[in-house]
């Protein structure tokens, strides 16, 4: 197969998957690198062109969302390494915009609160009589 041909078959198969909602979760961008590999497309240049083709048409890739979540959460914790409910609206803001209407609020604050619990940075300061973090994870089934 000509390199030609093969990036088609790649940019084809992002398509492909992208192509109801715009959307490219883990999932996916699992199934396209291994097609890729198989085409024998080192893993770099298969999230490199991912990407490149995310870019070229507005397709969203959940991996670049979980990653802005992750240094956004290591931003704000890194003065007291606690995270307060305004920053966490804040990173929560962010997300949304990047996601560009692809998730729900409750889907995206559930991954926010997924990379904390993962990443560890799931030390929050709480007001005198509230605890807006475990409220949210409650109501959020985390």
């Amino acid at each position: 197969m000509s390199p030609d041909d093969t990036k088609k078959r790649i940019v084809n198969e992002i398509k492909a998957r992208a192509y109801d909602d715009k959307y490219i979760d883990r999932n996916e961008e699992r199934e396209i690198v291994r097609i890729a590999i198989e085409l024998g497309v080192t893993v770099e240049s298969a999230l490199a062109a991912l990407g490149q083709v995310c870019d070229e048409f507005s397709y969203v890739l959940e991996s670049r969302i979980l990653k802005q979540i992750e240094d956004q959460l290591a931003t704000a914790a890194a003065n007291d390494g606690k995270i307060d409910q305004q920053e966490f609206d804040l990173i929560f803001g962010n997300v949304k915009r990047a996601a560009q209407g692809k998730k729900t609020d409750r889907e995206l604050k559930k991954m926010v609160v997924q990379v904390m619990e993962s990443t560890g940075n799931n030390k929050v300061r709480t007001g005198w009589f509230s605890d807006w973090y475990s409220s949210l994870k409650k109501d959020l089934g985390v």
